[in-house]
């Protein structure tokens, strides 16, 4: 079957809705949990405990800062590339067991950041270092992961913001894509800036369908591109 994927970002920003979150969406629906997250490691059991793969969400500059803060740790394109390798190793070690990195926190999606080269290129290689990948939350942004790198990095970049418009006809209506993209592409991810009570409804009322429209949910990890061997 064809793998659609979701992308969960925006979790531990607003504790009680990820936890709801974690526990009504269907385990093959990652999550991206903030390095911010208050009450870290009893979030981060509920997610694991009810199944869901984890990503760490990275607060790269996004467009419109600073009036669009990504916080104290922020990787800016200004900073110097060292002061943003000491923040994105701050990020890495606020807890463990994550398969990758994206963007995307909460409506924030790094832009800025992203679109620099001489700053992405290190954080590439950071990841892939580690064995990590990263979801790049730009949709149809240029393809970072295959530029030359000293190890190649495990890379996709979101097809669609599934709530991008607000409403539940209108989430209805980029689900909805998001299968046709799945089926054009060989497979799709689709990303959510937070978990909110009607993002949970819409997505399980879409996911309890999904498996009869010749599709099946997958976690994030299985619909990224990996890298191809030097």
């Amino acid at each position: 079957r064809v793998r659609v994927a979701v992308l969960v970002a925006g979790a531990g920003m607003n504790v009680q809705e990820s936890e709801d979150a974690a526990a009504r969406l269907p385990a093959p629906i990652s999550f991206a949990v903030s390095p911010y997250a208050s009450k870290l490691d009893p979030l981060l059991d509920h997610i694991r405990s009810s199944g869901h793969e984890l990503l760490v969400s990275l607060p790269l500059e996004p467009v419109g800062f600073p009036l669009n803060d990504p916080g104290d740790h922020a990787l800016l394109t200004g900073a110097p590339v060292a002061q943003n390798a000491q923040r994105l190793e701050w990020v890495l070690t606020r807890f463990n067991g994550f398969v990758g990195a994206t963007g995307a926190l909460g409506e924030m999606r790094g832009e800025r950041f992203s679109a620099s080269l001489s700053q992405m290129e290190p954080l590439l290689d950071t990841l892939a270092e580690r064995g990590l990948l990263y979801v790049d939350p730009r949709p149809n942004a240029r393809q970072l992961g295959s530029r030359p790198q000293k190890t190649p990095v495990a890379y996709r970049g979101v097809d669609i913001v599934l709530d991008l418009e607000p409403g539940s006809a209108a989430m209805d209506a980029a689900l909805a894509r998001l299968e046709k993209l799945a089926v054009m592409r060989g497979g799709a991810i689709g990303l959510i800036s937070r978990p909110s009570p009607l993002a949970v409804e819409r997505l399980g009322v879409w996911a309890v369908a999904l498996p009869s429209h010749g599709a099946a949910l997958a976690p994030v990890s299985t619909v990224v591109q990996m890298p191809q061997a030097p």
